[in-house]
């Protein structure tokens, strides 16, 4: 695996995932399914993927994951508020430890006001929801590889600091 890629990232997910006994799913806007392709390209990745969810348009959001429609018509769907909403959504659908969603602007024009590179990722998983917010550059493809990188690490991180320590 390459360094810095998706699969780097993923590989890293889908062996702290089997070392915890946990499972993922996903929810994808922005990322429009990248975010499981990466996941699954990994070997052994069935061990501990459930599936996902992508969810462009907005009834989507809300109908699938859960997202409320006061929240959209607060907030938008390009908001923190948005990612922990379809997190949160998607782990309650799959009963998975750990859920990740990505939304935001890809591009090429900006949307509810957000400038392209805008994206926010939520993760949801035993300890709670949060979300990650970032203003990336780049062309549609790497904004979107880019969240996907920094929403494994997220996933990284917080399944490091939730498993007690081994031994």
């Amino acid at each position: 695996m390459r360094r810095g890629t998706r699969t780097d990232e993923a590989g890293a997910a889908v062996v702290l995932l089997k070392q915890a006994r946990a499972t993922l799913a996903t929810a994808e806007s922005l990322t429009g399914g990248r975010l499981a392709a990466a996941v699954t390209t990994v070997p052994g990745s069935s061990a501990v993927y459930l599936g996902g969810f992508v969810t462009y348009a907005t009834s989507l959001k809300e109908s699938l994951l859960g997202v409320p429609h006061d929240l959209v018509e607060r907030y938008g769907v390009v908001s923190a508020e948005c990612a922990r909403s379809m997190a949160a959504g998607c782990r309650e659908a799959t009963g998975a430890t750990y859920a990740l969603a990505t939304t935001g602007v890809a591009g090429p024009e900006s949307q509810e006001d957000k400038p392209v590179g805008t994206v926010f990722v939520g993760v949801a998983g035993p300890g709670g929801v949060a979300a990650l917010t970032m203003e990336l550059v780049g062309d549609r493809k790497q904004i979107q590889d880019r969240a996907c990188r920094e929403a494994l690490s997220a996933l990284c991180g917080i399944v490091r600091r939730e498993q007690p320590p081994l031994g």
